[in-house]
This record gives structure tokens, C-alpha cells and sequence, in this order.
């Protein structure tokens, strides 16, 4: 090849890489702790009831160009739960439901996102992921929705809201104590916010 030519195939190269589209890779976000609540429900002799679970760690990042690129895991801290019935704390982590002493955490880690109408993490959208509880780690789909703050600017995504809705069968983790008493079916329900890290 001659000099000349290589010159021409440089310059060629240069100037593609300048008119190419930047393409966005998944950028770290905290979590804000303040404005997240993890609640579940469940049955309690055919009553519902509620309870809540801290988050331990979150490793959160958003691909705000191509938003099925996002993941993350998160840690929920089992020792911590709460429920509205203080006398159902105790055999809730107990050995025969959570085993909180020997499983202090849950982990849920995305391994896909399926967008919603419009490409959005919303209308529609579903979270696939590995949850580990008991030790036991199974595939769960959650419902979900990330949107901005309301009235902020269409590029405004240094802070963000999600929405995670979904339900668990606790016996598949080996959670089955007391069956008599309290039914099979857990449901999630998911609020966070979540800030870009700078």
C-alpha cells in the first residue's frame, strides 16, 4: 500500500469515528436509601397482611440509551424485616420460614429486561432475575417502571424512579413453615429512587 493510500485510509477512518452516534454504556447509580421501601405482603390466616425489608448493598446501572443493557443486584437484609404483627416477627425468621441466622440475606440479580411499549421501562415492561433465598436461587419475573421525576426535561435521568411489582411461591425456597397458617403466595412491591453517581 502506498503512503499516499494509507493517508487516505487514516483520514477515512478518522472521520467515520467522528460522524459514528456515541453509544451509552451502563453508567453506576446509588440508590437513595431514604426513598426506598421494600414491602411484601402475604396471608395470615386468610387476612392479609404487610412487612417491610431493608436493602443492604444495591449495584444499580441504567444504560440510558439502550435500557435493556441496565442490571442489577441487590441485597436485602432478612434480620431486619418487619411486619405489623409484632408476634409474627419471630417465626417469620425463624428456622421454618426465613432461617434469618442462617441466611441473613436474599439477593436478586436481573439477568434480563423486556421493554415495554415504546422501549420503556414501563407499560408493559418485565424484569427477569435470580433470587436467592434460603440459599435457594430460582428465576423470578417482576413488573416494572423507571421513570423521571414529574415536569423534568426529557434528558433530565440523573434521577429516576422504579416501580417493581411481582409475587413469589415460598416453598419453592424452602420457606414452608407453618402452611396451617399462612398461604404460599408472597407479593413484592418494589419503590426506589435511584441517583447517578458523579
Amino acid at each position: 500500500m502506498t503512503r499516499l493510500r494509507r493517508r487516505d485510509l487514516v483520514a477515512a477512518l478518522a472521520a467515520l469515528v467522528a460522524t459514528a452516534p456515541a453509544f451509552a454504556a451502563p453508567v453506576p447509580y446509588a440508590l437513595a436509601r431514604s426513598k426506598t421501601l421494600i414491602a411484601f405482603t402475604f396471608q395470615l390466616s386468610g387476612t392479609p397482611q404487610t412487612g417491610t425489608m431493608p436493602i443492604r448493598t444495591a449495584d444499580v446501572w441504567v444504560d440510558t440509551r439502550r435500557l435493556q443493557n441496565s442490571r442489577a443486584t441487590v441485597v436485602l437484609d432478612v434480620a431486619r424485616a418487619e411486619t405489623r404483627l409484632p408476634f409474627a416477627r419471630e417465626p417469620m425468621l425463624g428456622p421454618e420460614v426465613l432461617d434469618a441466622a442462617r441466611f441473613p440475606t436474599i439477593q436478586f440479580r436481573s439477568t434480563r429486561i423486556r421493554l415495554g411499549r415504546g422501549g420503556r421501562i414501563s407499560d408493559g415492561a418485565t424484569i427477569t432475575g435470580d433470587l436467592t433465598l434460603r440459599g435457594v436461587t430460582r428465576p423470578i419475573v417482576l413488573q416494572a417502571a423507571l421513570y423521571r421525576p414529574p415536569g423534568s426535561a426529557r434528558d433530565e435521568l440523573d434521577r429516576l424512579s422504579i416501580h417493581l411489582t411481582g409475587a413469589l411461591n415460598r416453598h419453592v425456597f424452602g420457606a414452608s413453615g407453618y402452611a396451617d397458617l399462612v398461604g404460599p403466595t408472597v407479593g413484592l412491591d418494589i419503590r426506589a429512587e435511584i441517583e447517578r453517581k458523579p
